[in-house]
């Protein structure tokens, strides 16, 4: 029963990470820059930050457990610091080639090194036993993840690029493809600094949200480089002036807000999620891979609703819901074992 619950606390997370692009198509009159910052004040600092104060126990401090071990600190920021570039590449991933296929490929290859990375420096043998099991799953997800991928190269090569445009306004498939690529393989340092920063915990602290303290660390080290490019960029394209529309000031940072707590909400949902695995299962291990096949199958999902799919061929949809029926069958692999 606590490992369904488990799954449906992820899944829970996992749907509103994939709805937090939603809210951004309402932020009116600001560039790129100036809205992803924003949004990430929010979703990497403040909602982070309360997180992280639930693992508190009576008469404690965040800062106590944040300092109990500072070579888990500085590790889990320095991971971090990063993932803040798999964090922008991935924004810039949704610009050029849209939700669904920007997510599938990033998240695809984040799914993959997040999840076998952190087994492998734990000694993990993939070879044999829950290790096997491990990377079975993980190959699934992928496999899923490709024939998505696959469905998003058929669906371009249907549409003109008038089209591709009306769907997505900056499609570019080349330069999406590597961005993307780029932003999974950085993306997979987020689950390598909870790793790093999973002694940040102190005993009578709610076993539920013992992960969300280390989770603040990464953010905040992820925080730091985006904030560097942001402002890099509102400095470059003279866009400061963003900030101070009062106009839209208040409506784009309602909209921000919401989808930085719809972003936070999937790492909040896998702390608690995996709280309640058994300890030392193999699903403790696979939570990171859940994590990402669902945001990918949540994320084309949106990608349909929006329209993205629109006036594709039958064999384009006989692959997509191929691929989502590969992720879904992954998720359930390890528990037939």
């Amino acid at each position: 029963m606590n490992t369904v619950l488990g799954l449906l606390i992820i899944a829970i997370g996992s749907f509103c990470q994939s709805s937090s692009y939603v809210p951004i198509n309402k932020v009116k009159e600001w560039s790129w820059e100036s809205y992803w910052l924003t949004q990430g004040v929010f979703a990497w600092i403040l909602f982070p930050l309360l997180g992280a104060l639930l693992a508190v126990p009576e008469g404690g401090s965040l800062w106590a457990i944040l300092t109990s071990d500072y070579s888990a600190a500085f590790g889990a920021f320095g991971y971090g610091i990063l993932w803040g570039v798999g964090g922008l590449t991935f924004g810039l991933s949704m610009r050029y080639l849209g939700v669904a296929l920007g997510q599938s490929i990033s998240l695809g290859t984040c799914a993959a090194f997040g999840t076998l990375l952190p087994a492998i420096f734990g000694g993990e043998n993939l070879f044999e036993g829950d290790g096997l099991v491990l990377l079975l799953g993980v190959m699934l997800t992928i496999a899923g993840i490709s024939v998505i991928g696959y469905a998003g190269s058929l669906r371009s090569k249907q549409m003109s690029p008038e089209e591709q445009k009306a769907a997505i306004k900056d499609f570019a498939l080349t330069k999406g493809l590597l961005i993307a690529l780029l932003a999974g393989v950085m993306s997979a340092c987020f689950n390598l600094g909870l790793s790093a920063g999973s002694s940040l915990t102190v005993e009578g602290g709610n076993a539920l949200f013992k992960t969300l303290p280390a989770t603040l660390m990464v953010t905040l080290g992820g925080f730091v480089t985006n904030a560097a490019y942001c402002l890099f960029k509102n400095a470059r394209n003279r866009t400061f002036s963003d900030y101070g529309k009062r106009g839209v000031f208040v409506n784009n940072l309602l909209f921000c807000a919401l989808a930085g707590l719809l972003w936070y909400s999937q790492f909040f949902g896998l702390g608690m999620g995996t709280s309640l695995f058994d300890e030392g299962s193999v699903l403790v291990t696979f939570a990171w891979c859940i994590l990402m096949a669902l945001n990918v199958l949540f994320s084309n999902l949106w990608g349909i609703i929006l329209k993205e799919w629109k006036g594709i061929s039958g064999k384009t949809v006989a692959v997509l819901v191929s691929g989502l029926a590969l992720l879904v069958f992954s998720l359930v692999f390890p528990n037939l074992f």
